[in-house]
């Protein structure tokens, strides 16, 4: 808010906020939703540098980044959702052996870090990088040593488990 002054970010929020939760909702269908592309539109416009020429500009920027964001999120559902009927039939997975378990909780943090959000999460190596702030490559590394230094541990070759993550401790 830096080009913005508290009460004009006040009369903002007071002015659209209604207006963004009712279109948002009537696009999304869940108050939940509305409310986080309530908050994405906020972020936005409070951080932004737009300059509206007057309040029918200003209202028109509101309503086209709410509907805009209303599909982005519409989009990422679409990628993310499977019909049930398409869900293959899999028996619930089984509780990790306690020392496969033991032996991740022993890991550095960042490879700990990359196999849990990995395995126990199902993360994608991207989404644990956007999560975490490192590269792809980076997660990718962490994981293939952790997965390293894992089978190292389980097999009771410590030192050789040291060697795995590269540091030769």
């Amino acid at each position: 808010m830096e080009g913005m002054d508290r009460r004009e970010a006040e009369r903002l929020v007071e002015t659209y906020s209604d207006l963004i939760l009712r279109l948002s909702y009537t696009w999304l269908k869940s108050t939940q939703d509305a409310q986080d592309i309530c908050q994405t539109v906020f972020l936005k416009l409070l951080t932004g540098d737009m300059v509206f020429e007057g309040p029918d500009h200003e209202k028109a920027w509101i309503v086209r980044t709410t509907i805009n964001a209303c599909k982005d999120e519409l989009r990422a559902f679409r990628r993310r959702a499977v019909p049930l009927e398409e869900v293959p039939e899999t028996p619930a997975p089984e509780a990790p052996q306690e020392e496969v378990l033991d032996a991740v909780m022993e890991l550095p943090a960042k490879y700990r870090e990359a196999i849990y959000l990995f395995y126990y999460e199902g993360y994608s190596i991207s989404e644990i990088g956007a999560l975490t702030g490192r590269s792809e490559a980076a997660v990718s590394a962490h994981l293939s040593r952790g997965r390293k230094k894992l089978r190292t541990m389980l097999r009771g070759d410590e030192h050789e488990a040291n060697r795995a993550d590269g540091t030769g401790v």
